[in-house]
């Protein structure tokens, strides 16, 4: 019976893998060290990776986010549901057994009899106690594919569920982050008015001392009301962020806040070498894996109905008038039964079945296909983006250096009267500017290794050799 299964033999779709990610050895593309052919891995230990970046509320907020977010709860759910399916499916392989208990009183009228006695004929009393079972034998491999392909079903949803988690504590890493991002920028803007505000105590003494004029006063306040806005306007997006966060974990937006804490958290090192053998932990390709293979067993389950069904049953039980004799040899009964049934004209209809399966099968290998690639394309993404935003923050570094250098100059320059205030308000701009986007591209530092994190399949073996 094993060999009648109509499905086609399975192996996995092919895809050509890079050697090696072509952004983490810059110069060197050719290193091949430690890279095989990705299989699905997707019950590796991952570990806590979000602990690498050393801070305790972002520790708490994942595992929060991991007990009560309600999207990993619907994820869990839909595998639970389709773990009972599978247990629905293997139940076809075994026979149905059923049991009809029944007891019956009747008495016969007879309008047409003459008999003066015809009005006065006793109730009968029937017992029955039957047993029936039912079996279909699974010749041409329909039930056994059928389990199968629930069983590859169940394990994709498994990887949806493993996915989703995930993704829920990736964003509410990079959420958290932001949120810290925010606290840095306010900080920021907070000092930089303190400045401000020494300046337009400058330019107020100098214009009472008839020095400057008005003016310079009137820029000096025009610029700290202007700063002071921008700082209030951290606070909306903040709050926008707290919500989220709120969301993920579960919680409404109204008793969830995060205390204001500055962004500290500084990038680590990756492994050198980072091999594809990685992406065989991302629960998105292994998902998609098992549906290809999920979708070929049902080629099989389309194909056996070309074959003709056969059933087994058979039916035992006890019959009798006297519920004292229902028990006894006498009132045993039995039967047993076999049913053979062909379709012999459909009108196409199993040959569409089939072509349908078929085409299912192929669509799925194309999203797999899609899947590895997007992971490809994702790691490189994010490779490529801490390679280069690390020189870029050395140049920003040195932006702000300079920036705060021709503010001391300009400041100078304006007490001494040689220039107008308006070189004070170029450079304290210039400095602004140039802090501000020191501190995004710090946050989008560390998101982009978050998002390698996630693009990774959940973090690596800190223990790999590796380098900054």
């Amino acid at each position: 019976m094993t060999g009648c299964n109509f499905a086609p033999k399975y192996s996995k779709p092919s895809l050509q893998t890079p050697a090696a990610f072509k952004e983490l050895t810059p110069g060197d593309f050719k290193e091949t060290d430690g890279w095989k052919t990705a299989e699905p891995k997707d019950d590796a230990v991952r570990g806590q990776w979000w602990e690498m970046f050393g801070d305790e509320q972002l520790n708490k907020l994942e595992a929060e986010a991991d007990a009560f977010n309600q999207s990993v709860a619907v994820a869990l759910a839909n595998f639970q549901a389709a773990r009972a399916v599978v247990k629905q499916a293997r139940a076809q392989l075994f026979p149905t057994v059923t049991a009809n208990p029944a007891a019956t009183r009747s008495r016969q009228g007879d309008l047409n009899s003459s008999s003066p006695f015809a009005s006065s004929r006793k109730a009968t009393t029937f017992l029955s106690l039957p047993f029936d079972a039912s079996w279909e034998p699974d010749f041409w491999g329909n039930v056994r594919n059928t389990v199968k392909a629930n069983s590859l079903t169940a394990q994709a949803a498994y990887d949806d569920l493993e996915n989703v988690r995930l993704t829920v504590k990736a964003e509410v890493a990079a959420d958290y982050f932001q949120v810290r991002a925010l606290d840095a920028q306010r900080r920021l803007l907070d000092s930089t008015v303190a400045a401000y505000r020494e300046s337009l105590q400058l330019a107020q003494a100098r214009y009472q001392t008839g020095i400057a004029s008005d003016q310079d006063v009137a820029q000096a306040e025009t610029q700290l009301n202007t700063t002071e806005a921008q700082a209030t306007d951290l606070g909306i997006q903040r709050a926008q962020l707290e919500h989220a966060i709120a969301l993920l974990l579960g919680k409404p937006a109204s008793v969830f806040s995060i205390p204001v804490e500055p962004l500290k958290a500084t990038p680590f090192a990756i492994p050198f070498g980072v091999p594809s053998s990685l992406l065989e932990r991302r629960a998105d390709i292994a998902g998609a894996e098992r549906r290809v293979a999920a979708a070929n067993a049902q080629i099989g389950v389309a194909r056996a109905a070309y074959f003709p069904t056969v059933t087994l049953s058979g039916s035992a039980g006890f019959q009798s008038s006297s519920a004292a004799n229902l028990l006894t040899g006498p009132a045993f009964a039995w039967s047993v039964g076999a049913n053979l049934a062909e379709t012999l004209f459909d009108a196409g209809r199993r040959m569409a079945v089939t072509e349908q399966s078929r085409a299912t099968y192929q669509g799925t290998v194309a999203n797999y296909r899609q899947t590895v690639l997007t992971a490809f394309q994702e790691v490189e993404d994010n490779l490529s983006t801490l390679r280069l935003i690390s020189l870029e923050l050395q140049q920003q570094n040195a932006a702000v250096k300079s920036s705060q250098r021709y503010l001391a100059l300009a400041t100078d320059r304006y007490k001494l009267g040689i220039d107008s205030y308006l070189n004070i308000i170029a450079a304290q701009t210039a400095l602004l500017n140039n802090q501000r986007t020191e501190v995004n591209l710090r946050l989008q530092q560390i998101t982009a290794s978050v998002q390698l994190i996630k693009a990774l399949g959940g973090g690596w073996n800190m223990g790999e050799k590796s380098k900054v």
